[in-house]
This record gives C-alpha cells, structure tokens and sequence, in this order.
C-alpha cells in the first residue's frame, strides 16, 4: 500500500526546531514511506547551519538517521512563514505540508500579541493560501495545542484561530486535505520545564515551580510525531518532584504566570459532542456541515483534562524515561503531571 510519504516532497515549516527535527529524523528513518525530498524551512540561519553540520558530519547510520542519504534527501530554506512569497515558492514544490512554525511561549506571546498574532494567525493563512494555489500539495497538517482548547491566552487564541483557519482550508478545493494536531506540552522540546529543573537540580537549586496544584499533559517527542503520522494517514479533511528524587532540595513557589491555566484540556464540553476516537486518538470533526457528511456517536466520555488524568511515581518515571531523561535519579515524588491519553 502506498504512503502519503512515498516519493513526496515533504516541506517541513519550522524545521529546526525540536519537534520539526524529530519529525524529520523518524521521515528519513524511512519507517511510513520514502519521500523524495524534505524541505526544512525556518528562518533561522543560525539554527539551520548548526542542524545541517551536526547531521553532515556524523557519517555513520544511527537509529535514528541514515546519514548516507542526508544531502540527497534535505534541502534548508530560508524564510518566513509571515512572508507569502517566500512560503508560496516553498510550498509549490511540496506534496505534504507539515505546519510546525509557530510562537509557543506563552508569556512572550502576552507580552507581544502582534508577534504573536502575525506568525500563528498570517503565517497559517499564508500556508493553507500556498496550498490552495497548489494542485500537487495533497496533504497538509498543521501542529496546534491543549491550550487552544477553550484558550485564556493569547498562545492559545491564535492558535485556536490557526485550526479554524486550516478546517476553512479544505473549502473551494478538493486537491488537499487540511487536517490539525492537538496536543500537550512535548517533554523535551526547546522551552520545556524539564531541561530546566535539571538544571536547577544539578546546580543545587532551588527548583521553581509555579503553583503546587498545576497539572499539564506531558508527551515525549516521539509521541508527537506519531500524532503527526497518524494524521498523515488517516485524518479527514477538517480533522517535577519525581525529578528531584531523595535529594534535599529546596522547592520555590513563583506563581502563575502571565496566560497560563491551572489545568489545561484536549478537548472542550462543545467539542464533545463532535468528537470521536481512532486509533487511540481524539479526533474533533469539523463545525462546518460543508466537511462534516457523518454525525458522529457523542457526547464523548473520558478522560480530556488533565487534572483528570495525573499519574505519579513509576509510571511518571516511566513516561520522562522515553523522552531520554534516563540520567536523572527519580524517585517516587508526589508532584502530579499528566501524559496525553
């Protein structure tokens, strides 16, 4: 059976960062189909001159990468996903479209709602307008967040913006399907909370964290970019105290910081309604009727926030061991964090 990879281009936005790295590195691995080329489009030279001479000069094939076909298979562009003309010529030669550029700190995204508005709102239009004007691109999924989900910040306003603006995307074409990913915080990711708690942890402390009761949904890279496979493949148009073990160290109370919630969720009570489960995953239908022809079986019932999902001792040590935290001493803590279900 042929794979939407399969002899694709692949343009990557947002290529450099962690998961656009990650995602790029299980692609080159081969493991859901050979593409013909990926493209790594951010607009970071900095970040693209360090990815290209890290992975050029490790020669020998890893797990990960198969280095021997490194220079056939990617291309770095630069450019900027606020910028249409640059996106246009870059989507022009792509099959599928992985949208993973984005601003994601959410304090920043307070303090500079244009910026943010610019990159997660325009940016997304210029992609799915790109797409639009191009009959080879067939497939597009873009990357969203928990926080667009009922959204009190402006991170998760703009992005809750950018679904609709991709679910809007599937109209007036038939070339490509349009498709969005929702999930929680990815436990290694440039900005995560974890690389900082280890750090805090190995100079002695203290070790801050915000508010005692705040839970988040917690998944590794490589969970992430199942999510993004799986929506390859299937998707529908429109669709920290267990770290610090037995050490004495002393643990700092900061607040809430500006935008964020105390308990985050996947999916909202209106959503439910609309929501379903494959293949172990939520997938929220569309609200437009245009790109909604079944009425799915609903409400749905589960478990969708994370303050109703928290898991502690082994099986949080289980979860941080997959995202390559295996050097930490971890012991059985009571700080509640919540995986992606």
């Amino acid at each position: 059976m042929k794979h939407p990879l399969d002899d694709a281009v692949v343009l990557v936005t947002g290529g450099t960062g962690s998961l656009g790295q990650a995602f790029v590195r299980r692609v080159l691995r081969g493991e859901h189909g050979t593409p013909s080329r990926v493209i790594v489009f951010s607009r970071d030279e900095a970040k693209q001159y360090a990815m290209k001479t890290t992975w050029k000069h490790l020669h020998a094939a890893t797990d990960d990468i198969y280095y021997s076909n490194f220079e056939e298979l990617i291309q770095f562009w630069i450019g900027d996903v606020r910028d249409y003309e640059t996106v246009r010529r870059a989507v022009s030669e792509s099959d599928v479209v992985i949208h993973a550029a984005a601003m994601k700190q959410v304090p920043t995204c307070e303090y500079f709602p244009g910026q943010a508005v610019a990159t997660n709102v325009l940016g997304a239009e210029n992609i799915v307008r790109a797409a639009r004007a191009t009959p080879r691109s067939h497939t597009l999924v873009a990357i969203s967040t928990d926080k667009a989900c009922k959204p009190i910040n402006v991170m998760g306003m703009t992005k809750a913006i950018q679904e609709r603006i991709v679910v809007e995307g599937n109209l007036h074409q038939d070339h490509c399907r349009m498709a969005a990913v929702r999930y929680g915080n990815v436990l290694s990711s440039r900005g995560s909370v974890i690389p900082l708690f280890l750090d805090q942890i190995a100079h002695g402390g203290p070790v801050t964290i915000t508010l005692p009761e705040m839970t988040r949904f917690l998944l590794s890279l490589d969970r992430a970019v199942e999510t993004i496979f799986e929506a390859i493949e299937h998707a529908d148009r429109g669709d920290a105290r267990t770290l610090i073990g037995d050490r004495d160290v002393e643990i700092v109370h900061t607040g809430i910081r500006p935008g964020e919630k105390i308990h985050e969720i996947l999916v909202s009570e209106e959503e439910a309604y609309r929501t379903v489960e494959r293949n172990g995953y939520y997938v929220v239908r569309p609200l437009l009727p245009e790109l909604h022809p079944i009425e799915p079986k609903g409400p749905l019932t589960g478990e969708y926030s994370s303050a109703d999902a928290t898991v502690v001792g082994e099986e949080l040590t289980r979860l941080l061991s997959e995202a390559d935290f295996v050097d930490v001493a971890m012991g059985a803590g009571r700080r509640h964090v919540s995986p992606l279900r």
